[in-house]
């Protein structure tokens, strides 16, 4: 199958996307008529310009109104306005035209007189050997379903007339995608595959966001082997368009782009090969295996949680962050061979402190005095999880190491940190000398139970994207939280065993904190949050704020409303005021939280305590954002004062 991308999902010029597309590695474009209006050149340098990127142009879109034409001088000019396309189009090299319904009010609705013009039209197209595809336009009334679009299709009877599906289209209006397998795939000519997120906000329903597959809830994977059932085998394109994509520049969106597409055709191949390993009979997804070129990456390979979080630091730094690890309940354990890198334990969390000059990891980040720069993840197969991020287009890491260090593959998720796999057996500390002295005192911190991003909202579908498709995480629900200054969209990813957990935040509304806006600033998602798990919050705030940690101090209001909203003993509360500890519940879930003020105020630190929750306190998240900015203020008018 051929892989494209309409040109209307990327930003910049229209050489900019071509650019874009060749460099991800499409096969061509879906070139839409106001990137080509907005050009200053010919018809012919579009096409020199792919030609000499090494990308087709696999249709022109759209052409409007050529069943309102009627009879007479109108149908005439219908005609003439077909001509000029088809003159445009061999120029450009593009084989096909999207053919959209009437915009018309002055339509006919005379179904047998539509079919006439469709017949004519079809008929000019095939002396250029040029191809027609009729595409369902919901908002019209002539043509609004693709039911609709395949009997004109079928009535006109002409070779050079076919259909266009769109998957937004199908599922936007209702359609059942099981019916498509009853067109024959000899009369597709070409599909487009889109994914869409419901946007529901205050139960007030209010339509769709597109996005690319793998991004939003779609059951693209379903609808496409209703496509490759029929027999089909052209292109498949993308033409997924929103504002953020506006925004976003155009190589991302290409890799996003093909990325996606790669997920969608990975799926559909899993799904064809579960059936013919459970012995279904099914012929025809046999003869869909067999003809029809699906990618096919190696496996994810299952993660059994975080073996490390690597700081990037600056020397001068490493001391000040080493004290405040020991504060929270961590022992040093050692230094690295060969190194300036030293390493941090607590229970069965490791945190690996590197203010190595010029370390790949600390590079990333240069303009931050400190940053988490690396992610390490227990893998049951290291090697195999590498090789899929690279198959799906994450770009691999070669760090340098010593002798007798350890080999980790390594990938550079999108805006640069990095990320290890470890195998599940091998220790951290074989890279470290243990040094000799008395441990601290744990804090009572037993896991990691999750990371928290920062990320503009771009950055948002990328990393949604790559969580699914590359780590084969799965995606919570979205929750938009108010903020003092803003407003923060969260969406919560996970494994299936729940050992790997990621909560992706991303700014909705741009926000007039001094911290929020800093944040923003940043071209690079990051790291902003850890989640500490443990067996009981309340002894384990106690002792760290006996080693000297500072959290951020809850209102008092709050416990008063919790006592009135939910059904705790006065004395569970009243503990909780006096820690600083915040409740939510979803269902028979239970979820405690306390939260550290932030190091260098870059990243923050949480105490968790789960039972039976699967979320990541979304309900408390605008009551730690006004603490912190209270907190920020008062600061602000003490150094003021002194």
């Amino acid at each position: 199958m051929r892989r494209s991308i309409a040109t209307l999902c990327m930003s910049g010029t229209l050489r900019d996307k071509l650019e874009a597309a060749a460099a991800a590695r499409f096969d061509a474009v879906e070139l839409c008529e106001p990137d080509f209006i907005g050009f200053r050149g010919t018809p012919r340098e579009v096409r020199n310009i792919a030609d000499d990127l090494g990308i087709g142009i696999d249709l022109y879109r759209p052409f409007r109104d050529m069943m309102s034409g009627g009879r007479g001088t109108g149908l005439r000019q219908a005609l003439d306005r077909a001509e000029r396309k088809f003159d445009l189009m061999v120029e450009l090299g593009a084989p096909m035209l999207a053919l959209g319904s009437t915009t018309s009010s002055a339509g006919d609705d005379d179904a047998g007189r539509g079919v006439e013009q469709l017949q004519q039209v079809a008929e000019r197209a095939a002396r250029r050997n040029l191809r027609l595809a009729v595409e369902a336009t919901p908002d019209r009334r002539a043509v609004s379903s693709t039911r609709d679009a395949w009997g004109l299709v079928q009535e006109a009877k002409h070779p050079h007339l076919g259909l266009l599906i769109d998957s937004f289209q199908v599922f936007s209006t209702g359609e059942n995608p099981g019916d498509i397998r009853d067109i024959p795939g000899n009369r597709i000519f070409f599909v487009r595959v889109g994914d869409a997120t419901r946007q529901d906000r205050d139960g007030v329903h209010r339509g769709f966001r597109h996005n690319f597959p793998g991004q939003g809830e779609l059951d693209l994977a379903a609808f496409l082997e209703h496509v490759l059932f029929t027999g089909y085998a052209g292109t498949l394109s993308l033409a997924s368009f929103n504002d953020v994509l506006r925004a976003t520049p155009s190589r991302r969106i290409g890799i996003d782009g093909m990325r996606s597409l790669l997920f969608l055709e990975s799926q559909v191949r899993g799904q064809f090969e579960q059936a013919r390993t459970k012995g279904d009979g099914d012929a025809a997804a046999d003869r869909v295996l067999d003809t029809v070129s699906l990618f096919d990456p190696p496996k994810p390979s299952p993660f059994g949680g975080f073996a490390f979080i690597e700081f990037g630091v600056y020397e001068d730094e490493a001391a000040r962050l080493g004290r405040f690890l020991e504060q929270l309940g961590f022992t040093r354990f050692g230094r690295h061979r060969t190194k300036a890198v030293t390493l941090y334990r607590q229970g069965d969390i490791r945190f690996v402190v590197n203010a190595q000059p010029a370390a790949d990891t600390r590079g990333r980040f240069a303009q931050e005095s400190a940053c988490i720069c690396c992610l390490g993840l227990l893998a049951e197969n290291p090697a195999r999880a590498a090789s899929r991020a690279r198959a799906l287009l994450s770009a691999r890491q070669d760090t340098p190491r010593g002798a007798q260090e350890l080999e980790l593959p390594t990938i550079v998720a999108p805006g640069g940190t990095m990320i290890q796999f470890v195998p599940q057996s091998q220790q951290v500390e074989a890279d470290f000398v243990e040094e000799p002295g008395g441990p601290i005192p744990a804090g009572g911190l037993a896991a990691i139970d999750h990371v928290a991003m920062g990320l503009t909202l771009e950055q948002l579908d990328t990393w949604i994207l790559f969580t699914r498709a590359v780590l084969a995480l799965t995606t919570g629900e979205s929750v938009d939280v108010p903020e003092p200054f803003g407003l923060i969209r969260g969406v919560g990813v996970a494994n299936d065993t729940r050992s790997v957990r990621m909560l992706l935040n991303a700014s909705v509304v741009p926000s007039a904190s001094p911290v929020r806006h800093s944040e923003a600033a940043r071209s690079g998602a990051v790291v902003d949050g850890i989640a500490f798990a443990c067996h009981d919050i309340f002894a384990t705030v106690e002792r760290l704020r006996g080693n000297g940690v500072s959290f951020v101090p809850i209102s008092g209001n709050y416990y008063d409303d919790l006592t009135a909203r939910e059904v705790l003993d006065h004395a569970t509360v009243e503990r909780m005021r006096a820690q600083d500890i915040v409740f939510a519940r979803s269902g028979s879930g239970t979820y405690y939280q306390a939260y550290t003020e932030a190091f260098d105020g870059r990243f923050y630190f949480q105490i968790v305590q789960r039972s039976g929750y699967d979320d990541y306190g979304a309900v408390n998240e605008p009551l730690r954002s006004a603490a912190l900015e209270q907190l920020r203020q008062a600061k602000e008018w003490l150094q003021a004062w002194l």
